[in-house]
Protein backbone atom coordinates (compact mmCIF):
# COMPACT_ATOMS: atom_id res chain seq x y z
CA UNK A 1 0.00 0.00 0.00
CA UNK A 2 0.57 3.77 0.31
CA UNK A 3 4.27 4.45 1.94
CA UNK A 4 4.80 4.36 5.64
CA UNK A 5 6.42 7.91 5.54
CA UNK A 6 6.25 10.97 3.37
CA UNK A 7 9.14 12.22 1.14
CA UNK A 8 10.42 14.20 3.51
CA UNK A 9 10.96 11.29 5.80
CA UNK A 10 8.32 12.40 8.49
CA UNK A 11 6.20 9.77 10.17
CA UNK A 12 3.24 9.59 8.11
CA UNK A 13 0.96 8.46 10.91
CA UNK A 14 -0.27 5.54 13.38
CA UNK A 15 -2.53 4.66 9.74
CA UNK A 16 0.29 5.04 6.98
CA UNK A 17 0.48 1.82 4.54
CA UNK A 18 -3.85 2.27 4.52
CA UNK A 19 -5.54 3.34 1.54
CA UNK A 20 -9.04 4.62 1.66
CA UNK A 21 -11.05 4.89 -1.58
CA UNK A 22 -12.88 7.93 -0.54
CA UNK A 23 -16.77 7.81 -2.64
CA UNK A 24 -18.44 10.17 -0.20
CA UNK A 25 -19.81 13.88 -0.53
CA UNK A 26 -20.83 17.05 0.98
CA UNK A 27 -20.26 16.23 5.31
CA UNK A 28 -20.51 12.93 6.98
CA UNK A 29 -18.43 10.88 4.74
CA UNK A 30 -15.95 13.40 3.92
CA UNK A 31 -15.25 14.25 7.77
CA UNK A 32 -14.81 10.18 8.43
CA UNK A 33 -12.14 10.32 5.78
CA UNK A 34 -10.44 13.58 6.82
CA UNK A 35 -10.13 11.83 9.72
CA UNK A 36 -8.37 8.97 8.38
CA UNK A 37 -5.97 10.81 6.53
CA UNK A 38 -5.03 12.94 9.75
CA UNK A 39 -4.23 9.44 11.28
CA UNK A 40 -1.94 9.11 7.71
CA UNK A 41 -4.69 7.08 5.76
CA UNK A 42 -3.73 7.87 1.96
CA UNK A 43 -7.55 8.74 0.98
CA UNK A 44 -7.82 8.81 -2.63
CA UNK A 45 -11.24 10.64 -3.24
CA UNK A 46 -13.29 9.84 -5.81
CA UNK A 47 -15.67 12.72 -7.64
CA UNK A 48 -17.68 12.96 -10.77
CA UNK A 49 -16.67 15.09 -13.84
CA UNK A 50 -17.63 18.41 -14.08
CA UNK A 51 -18.65 19.59 -10.74
CA UNK A 52 -16.62 16.87 -7.92
CA UNK A 53 -18.18 16.82 -4.47
CA UNK A 54 -21.48 19.13 -4.49
CA UNK A 55 -19.61 21.02 -2.35
CA UNK A 56 -17.17 22.49 -4.09
CA UNK A 57 -20.15 24.80 -5.49
CA UNK A 58 -20.91 25.56 -1.94
CA UNK A 59 -20.50 29.79 -1.60
CA UNK A 60 -18.02 31.91 -0.52
CA UNK A 61 -15.38 30.73 -2.50
CA UNK A 62 -11.83 31.91 -2.80
CA UNK A 63 -10.12 31.71 -5.97
CA UNK A 64 -12.55 29.12 -7.18
CA UNK A 65 -12.25 27.05 -4.27
CA UNK A 66 -15.85 26.61 -1.51
CA UNK A 67 -14.73 27.69 2.13
CA UNK A 68 -16.99 24.34 2.57
CA UNK A 69 -14.93 21.44 0.57
CA UNK A 70 -11.79 22.89 1.89
CA UNK A 71 -12.88 22.66 5.64
CA UNK A 72 -13.71 18.78 4.82
CA UNK A 73 -11.15 17.70 2.49
CA UNK A 74 -7.41 18.17 3.74
CA UNK A 75 -4.57 15.21 3.45
CA UNK A 76 -6.56 13.96 0.66
CA UNK A 77 -6.25 13.30 -3.76
CA UNK A 78 -8.96 13.80 -5.95
CA UNK A 79 -9.55 11.78 -8.98
CA UNK A 80 -11.81 12.34 -11.30
CA UNK A 81 -13.69 9.41 -12.48
CA UNK A 82 -17.42 8.96 -14.31
CA UNK A 83 -18.33 6.11 -12.39
CA UNK A 84 -21.27 5.68 -14.71
CA UNK A 85 -19.25 4.44 -17.16
CA UNK A 86 -18.51 0.95 -17.62
CA UNK A 87 -14.74 1.95 -18.01
CA UNK A 88 -15.10 4.00 -14.89
CA UNK A 89 -17.01 1.65 -12.70
CA UNK A 90 -13.99 -0.75 -13.81
CA UNK A 91 -11.29 1.65 -12.72
CA UNK A 92 -12.74 1.69 -9.27
CA UNK A 93 -12.70 -2.37 -9.14
CA UNK A 94 -9.30 -1.84 -9.78
CA UNK A 95 -8.53 0.76 -7.08
CA UNK A 96 -10.75 -1.40 -4.39
CA UNK A 97 -8.06 -4.20 -5.33
CA UNK A 98 -5.36 -2.36 -4.02
CA UNK A 99 -7.23 -0.81 -1.48
CA UNK A 100 -8.31 -1.40 2.50
CA UNK A 101 -11.10 1.08 2.63
CA UNK A 102 -14.04 1.93 1.05
CA UNK A 103 -16.63 4.84 2.39
CA UNK A 104 -19.20 5.83 0.68
CA UNK A 105 -22.47 8.06 1.56
CA UNK A 106 -24.58 7.45 -1.08
CA UNK A 107 -28.65 6.17 -0.48
CA UNK A 108 -28.77 2.36 0.19
CA UNK A 109 -29.59 0.49 -2.56
CA UNK A 110 -27.58 3.33 -5.05
CA UNK A 111 -23.74 1.34 -5.04
CA UNK A 112 -25.91 -2.26 -5.51
CA UNK A 113 -27.44 -0.72 -8.21
CA UNK A 114 -24.09 0.41 -10.01
CA UNK A 115 -22.58 -2.92 -9.18
CA UNK A 116 -20.17 -1.69 -6.92
CA UNK A 117 -21.96 -2.76 -3.21
CA UNK A 118 -20.46 -4.35 -0.38
CA UNK A 119 -21.16 -7.78 -1.79
CA UNK A 120 -19.79 -7.41 -5.11
CA UNK A 121 -16.27 -5.14 -4.31
CA UNK A 122 -15.78 -8.05 -1.65
CA UNK A 123 -15.80 -10.27 -3.74
CA UNK A 124 -12.71 -8.81 -5.89
CA UNK A 125 -10.70 -7.76 -2.09
CA UNK A 126 -12.25 -10.22 0.62
CA UNK A 127 -9.89 -7.56 3.11
CA UNK A 128 -11.71 -4.87 2.47
CA UNK A 129 -13.31 -2.75 4.78
CA UNK A 130 -16.80 -0.92 3.30
CA UNK A 131 -18.27 1.41 5.24
CA UNK A 132 -21.76 2.50 4.00
CA UNK A 133 -22.74 6.24 5.87
CA UNK A 134 -26.60 6.81 5.59
CA UNK A 135 -29.16 9.17 7.33
CA UNK A 136 -31.32 6.30 8.62
CA UNK A 137 -28.98 2.90 8.07
CA UNK A 138 -29.27 0.58 5.21
CA UNK A 139 -32.43 -0.99 7.43
CA UNK A 140 -35.86 0.12 8.90
CA UNK A 141 -38.74 1.70 7.74
CA UNK A 142 -36.49 4.87 6.63
CA UNK A 143 -33.56 3.62 5.33
CA UNK A 144 -34.51 5.27 2.14
CA UNK A 145 -35.50 8.78 3.61
CA UNK A 146 -32.79 11.64 2.35
CA UNK A 147 -31.30 13.52 5.62
CA UNK A 148 -29.31 16.08 6.16
CA UNK A 149 -28.24 17.75 9.75
CA UNK A 150 -31.60 19.44 10.92
CA UNK A 151 -33.10 16.46 9.91
CA UNK A 152 -31.02 13.98 11.91
CA UNK A 153 -31.23 16.66 14.96
CA UNK A 154 -35.26 16.64 14.88
CA UNK A 155 -35.35 13.10 14.22
CA UNK A 156 -33.52 12.30 17.06
CA UNK A 157 -34.53 14.55 19.93
CA UNK A 158 -31.73 16.92 19.92
CA UNK A 159 -33.54 19.78 18.29
CA UNK A 160 -36.61 19.38 21.02
CA UNK A 161 -33.73 20.43 24.02
CA UNK A 162 -31.67 22.90 22.27
CA UNK A 163 -32.70 26.53 22.64
CA UNK A 164 -33.75 28.78 25.10
CA UNK A 165 -36.07 27.93 27.99
CA UNK A 166 -39.85 28.27 26.46
CA UNK A 167 -38.80 29.23 23.03
CA UNK A 168 -38.70 27.26 19.47
CA UNK A 169 -36.43 24.94 19.37
CA UNK A 170 -32.93 25.73 17.79
CA UNK A 171 -30.73 23.68 15.43
CA UNK A 172 -27.42 23.42 17.18
CA UNK A 173 -24.73 25.70 15.39
CA UNK A 174 -22.67 22.71 14.85
CA UNK A 175 -23.81 20.42 11.85
CA UNK A 176 -23.22 17.34 14.66
CA UNK A 177 -25.87 15.60 12.64
CA UNK A 178 -24.08 15.37 9.83
CA UNK A 179 -20.65 14.99 11.71
CA UNK A 180 -21.33 12.38 14.46
CA UNK A 181 -21.37 10.28 10.96
CA UNK A 182 -17.70 11.02 10.75
CA UNK A 183 -16.69 10.72 14.63
CA UNK A 184 -18.73 6.99 15.15
CA UNK A 185 -17.94 5.75 11.21
CA UNK A 186 -13.77 6.54 11.80
CA UNK A 187 -14.57 4.14 15.40
CA UNK A 188 -16.46 1.75 13.37
CA UNK A 189 -13.92 1.58 10.48
CA UNK A 190 -11.10 1.30 12.93
CA UNK A 191 -12.39 -1.62 14.85
CA UNK A 192 -13.06 -3.53 11.75
CA UNK A 193 -9.42 -3.04 10.55
CA UNK A 194 -8.35 -4.38 14.03
CA UNK A 195 -10.65 -7.25 13.54
CA UNK A 196 -9.06 -7.61 10.13
CA UNK A 197 -5.54 -8.33 11.33
CA UNK A 198 -6.77 -11.33 13.71
CA UNK A 199 -9.46 -12.91 10.43
CA UNK A 200 -7.66 -11.76 7.79
CA UNK A 201 -11.03 -10.27 6.51
CA UNK A 202 -13.21 -7.34 5.90
CA UNK A 203 -16.90 -6.29 6.68
CA UNK A 204 -19.57 -4.24 6.00
CA UNK A 205 -20.08 -1.01 8.41
CA UNK A 206 -23.00 0.23 8.45
CA UNK A 207 -23.31 3.87 9.64
CA UNK A 208 -26.88 5.88 10.71
CA UNK A 209 -26.66 9.32 11.22
CA UNK A 210 -29.70 9.14 13.06
CA UNK A 211 -28.47 6.18 15.36
CA UNK A 212 -25.06 8.36 15.81
CA UNK A 213 -27.33 11.13 17.36
CA UNK A 214 -29.29 9.52 19.54
CA UNK A 215 -26.88 7.54 20.89
CA UNK A 216 -24.81 11.11 21.99
CA UNK A 217 -28.57 12.27 23.77
CA UNK A 218 -26.30 10.42 27.09
CA UNK A 219 -28.03 11.38 30.14
CA UNK A 220 -31.05 13.01 28.49
CA UNK A 221 -32.28 9.44 27.63
CA UNK A 222 -31.93 8.33 30.79
CA UNK A 223 -33.44 11.37 32.40
CA UNK A 224 -36.69 10.88 30.33
CA UNK A 225 -36.81 7.27 31.31
CA UNK A 226 -36.62 7.85 34.74
CA UNK A 227 -38.46 10.93 34.97
CA UNK A 228 -41.17 9.77 32.66
CA UNK A 229 -41.11 13.19 31.01
CA UNK A 230 -39.85 14.75 28.42
CA UNK A 231 -36.28 17.01 28.71
CA UNK A 232 -37.15 20.60 27.52
CA UNK A 233 -34.82 23.20 26.48
CA UNK A 234 -32.67 25.36 28.83
CA UNK A 235 -30.99 27.35 26.80
CA UNK A 236 -27.14 27.14 28.05
CA UNK A 237 -28.46 25.95 31.53
CA UNK A 238 -28.13 22.39 32.87
CA UNK A 239 -31.26 20.60 33.57
CA UNK A 240 -30.32 18.65 36.41
CA UNK A 241 -27.11 21.16 38.01
CA UNK A 242 -27.46 24.69 39.21
CA UNK A 243 -25.14 27.12 38.72
CA UNK A 244 -25.03 25.99 35.21
CA UNK A 245 -24.55 28.04 32.17
CA UNK A 246 -23.84 31.52 30.83
CA UNK A 247 -23.95 34.60 33.20
CA UNK A 248 -23.66 38.12 32.80
CA UNK A 249 -20.69 40.06 33.34
CA UNK A 250 -20.51 43.67 33.17
CA UNK A 251 -19.23 43.94 28.97
CA UNK A 252 -20.22 40.01 27.98
CA UNK A 253 -21.42 36.53 29.11
CA UNK A 254 -19.25 34.07 31.20
CA UNK A 255 -19.64 30.51 31.56
CA UNK A 256 -20.03 28.91 35.26
CA UNK A 257 -20.31 25.37 36.05
CA UNK A 258 -20.45 24.09 39.30
CA UNK A 259 -21.14 20.02 39.12
CA UNK A 260 -20.25 19.59 42.69
CA UNK A 261 -20.53 20.57 45.68
CA UNK A 262 -17.02 21.50 46.07
CA UNK A 263 -17.19 23.77 42.58
CA UNK A 264 -20.54 25.45 44.82
CA UNK A 265 -18.29 26.35 47.82
CA UNK A 266 -15.49 27.69 45.74
CA UNK A 267 -17.71 29.48 43.41
CA UNK A 268 -18.95 31.26 46.43
CA UNK A 269 -15.67 32.24 48.19
CA UNK A 270 -14.98 33.84 44.39
CA UNK A 271 -18.09 35.92 44.56
CA UNK A 272 -17.06 36.73 47.78
CA UNK A 273 -20.01 35.28 49.39
CA UNK A 274 -19.30 32.71 51.29
CA UNK A 275 -22.36 33.41 53.11
CA UNK A 276 -24.43 30.88 50.65
CA UNK A 277 -22.21 28.31 51.12
CA UNK A 278 -24.13 26.76 54.27
CA UNK A 279 -27.56 28.79 53.45
CA UNK A 280 -30.44 25.67 53.57
CA UNK A 281 -31.56 27.23 49.90
CA UNK A 282 -28.37 26.39 48.25
CA UNK A 283 -26.57 23.76 50.52
CA UNK A 284 -27.42 21.12 48.23
CA UNK A 285 -27.07 20.00 44.32
CA UNK A 286 -31.17 19.59 44.77
CA UNK A 287 -31.76 22.79 46.95
CA UNK A 288 -30.03 24.70 44.36
CA UNK A 289 -31.84 23.07 41.62
CA UNK A 290 -35.30 23.75 43.35
CA UNK A 291 -34.09 27.17 43.79
CA UNK A 292 -32.71 28.02 40.21
CA UNK A 293 -34.10 31.62 39.68
CA UNK A 294 -32.67 32.76 43.02
CA UNK A 295 -28.93 31.18 42.31
CA UNK A 296 -28.63 32.65 39.15
CA UNK A 297 -30.19 36.52 39.93
CA UNK A 298 -27.64 36.38 42.89
CA UNK A 299 -24.67 35.41 40.61
CA UNK A 300 -26.32 37.78 37.60
CA UNK A 301 -26.51 40.00 40.44
CA UNK A 302 -22.43 40.06 41.77
CA UNK A 303 -21.24 39.52 37.90
CA UNK A 304 -22.41 42.37 36.59
CA UNK A 305 -20.26 44.55 38.53
CA UNK A 306 -17.15 43.12 36.70
CA UNK A 307 -15.98 42.94 33.39
CA UNK A 308 -15.54 39.25 31.76
CA UNK A 309 -11.74 39.42 31.87
CA UNK A 310 -12.02 40.39 35.43
CA UNK A 311 -14.21 37.11 36.36
CA UNK A 312 -11.56 34.87 34.70
CA UNK A 313 -9.33 35.71 36.34
CA UNK A 314 -11.09 35.43 39.94
CA UNK A 315 -12.60 32.37 39.09
CA UNK A 316 -10.05 30.57 38.15
CA UNK A 317 -8.29 31.72 40.92
CA UNK A 318 -10.59 29.97 42.93
CA UNK A 319 -10.27 26.51 40.62
CA UNK A 320 -14.56 27.03 39.27
CA UNK A 321 -14.89 25.74 36.17
CA UNK A 322 -15.52 29.12 33.82
CA UNK A 323 -15.16 30.39 30.29
CA UNK A 324 -15.41 33.52 28.43
CA UNK A 325 -18.05 33.13 25.24
CA UNK A 326 -15.97 33.37 22.25
CA UNK A 327 -16.74 34.23 18.85
CA UNK A 328 -14.91 31.84 16.45
CA UNK A 329 -12.47 34.18 15.59
CA UNK A 330 -11.80 34.45 19.02
CA UNK A 331 -11.03 31.14 19.71
CA UNK A 332 -9.55 30.52 16.58
CA UNK A 333 -7.14 33.14 17.92
CA UNK A 334 -6.68 31.64 20.79
CA UNK A 335 -3.27 31.03 22.30
CA UNK A 336 -4.26 27.64 23.55
CA UNK A 337 -5.57 26.91 20.37
CA UNK A 338 -2.41 27.92 18.42
CA UNK A 339 -0.37 26.35 20.90
CA UNK A 340 -2.07 23.29 20.73
CA UNK A 341 -1.71 23.34 16.74
CA UNK A 342 -5.18 23.67 16.27
CA UNK A 343 -4.86 26.35 13.41
CA UNK A 344 -1.78 25.24 11.02
CA UNK A 345 -0.51 27.02 7.17
CA UNK A 346 -0.67 25.15 4.32
CA UNK A 347 0.24 25.91 0.27
CA UNK A 348 -2.97 25.38 -1.35
CA UNK A 349 -2.11 25.19 -5.65
CA UNK A 350 -4.73 27.88 -6.04
CA UNK A 351 -5.39 29.87 -2.64
CA UNK A 352 -1.80 30.12 -2.03
CA UNK A 353 -1.21 30.21 1.84
CA UNK A 354 -4.02 29.58 4.15
CA UNK A 355 -4.81 27.95 7.67
CA UNK A 356 -6.30 25.03 8.13
CA UNK A 357 -8.21 23.28 11.31
CA UNK A 358 -4.91 20.69 12.27
CA UNK A 359 -5.09 17.37 13.75
CA UNK A 360 -7.62 17.19 16.56
CA UNK A 361 -5.74 13.71 17.63
CA UNK A 362 -1.90 13.98 19.09
CA UNK A 363 0.53 11.52 19.42
CA UNK A 364 3.08 13.01 21.89
CA UNK A 365 6.63 12.23 21.28
CA UNK A 366 6.48 11.78 17.77
CA UNK A 367 5.98 14.03 14.77
CA UNK A 368 3.59 13.58 11.91
CA UNK A 369 4.74 14.89 8.58
CA UNK A 370 2.51 18.61 7.39
CA UNK A 371 -1.23 18.34 6.59
CA UNK A 372 -1.78 18.86 3.10
CA UNK A 373 -4.29 21.24 1.49
CA UNK A 374 -7.62 19.53 -0.07
CA UNK A 375 -7.25 18.71 -3.67
CA UNK A 376 -8.28 20.78 -6.45
CA UNK A 377 -10.74 18.87 -8.68
CA UNK A 378 -8.91 16.10 -10.15
CA UNK A 379 -5.87 17.37 -9.37
CA UNK A 380 -4.63 13.62 -8.32
CA UNK A 381 -6.00 11.59 -11.35
CA UNK A 382 -3.28 10.80 -13.44
CA UNK A 383 -1.00 10.32 -10.67
CA UNK A 384 -2.82 7.88 -8.77
CA UNK A 385 -3.91 5.86 -11.91
CA UNK A 386 -0.46 6.08 -12.94
CA UNK A 387 1.69 4.90 -9.61
CA UNK A 388 -1.66 2.57 -8.46
CA UNK A 389 -2.61 0.92 -11.58
CA UNK A 390 0.38 1.38 -13.63
CA UNK A 391 -1.77 2.90 -16.43
CA UNK A 392 0.80 4.63 -18.81
CA UNK A 393 -0.21 7.89 -20.45
CA UNK A 394 -1.60 7.43 -24.03
CA UNK A 395 -3.96 4.61 -22.31
CA UNK A 396 -5.22 7.91 -19.80
CA UNK A 397 -5.47 10.39 -22.66
CA UNK A 398 -7.61 7.57 -24.50
CA UNK A 399 -9.83 7.84 -21.39
CA UNK A 400 -9.99 11.41 -20.76
CA UNK A 401 -10.89 11.62 -24.33
CA UNK A 402 -13.79 8.99 -23.94
CA UNK A 403 -15.11 11.26 -20.56
CA UNK A 404 -14.43 8.48 -18.49
CA UNK A 405 -11.80 10.72 -16.70
CA UNK A 406 -12.18 14.46 -16.55
CA UNK A 407 -10.20 16.87 -14.32
CA UNK A 408 -12.19 19.90 -16.09
CA UNK A 409 -13.35 22.30 -13.09
CA UNK A 410 -16.79 24.36 -13.63
CA UNK A 411 -15.97 26.28 -10.82
CA UNK A 412 -12.74 27.53 -11.30
CA UNK A 413 -14.12 30.82 -12.09
CA UNK A 414 -15.67 31.99 -8.99
CA UNK A 415 -14.31 33.93 -6.64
Amino acid sequence: MSAQSTDSGAWAGPLAGIRVIDLSRVLAGPYLTQQLGDLGAEILKIEPPGRGDDTRGFAPHVAGESHYFMALNRNKKSLVIDLRTSEGADLLRQLVAKADILVENYRPGVMQRLGLGYEDLAQLNPRLIYCAVSGFGLSGPLRDRPSFDIVTQAMSGVLSVNGDKGGQPVKLGVPLGDMVGGVFGSIGVLAALEERHRTGRGRLVDISLHDGLMGMLGYLSQLYWVGGADPKPVGSAHPSLVPYGAFNAADGQIIIACLTEGFWAALCKALRREDLIDDARFATAAARLAHRAEVDALINGILHEHPVAYWVDRLTEFDVPNAPVLSVGQALSHPHTLAREMVVQTEHPRVGSMPMMGRPIKFPGATQSPLTPPPVLGQHTREVLTNVLGLEADTLDALAQRGVIDRTDTLAKRT
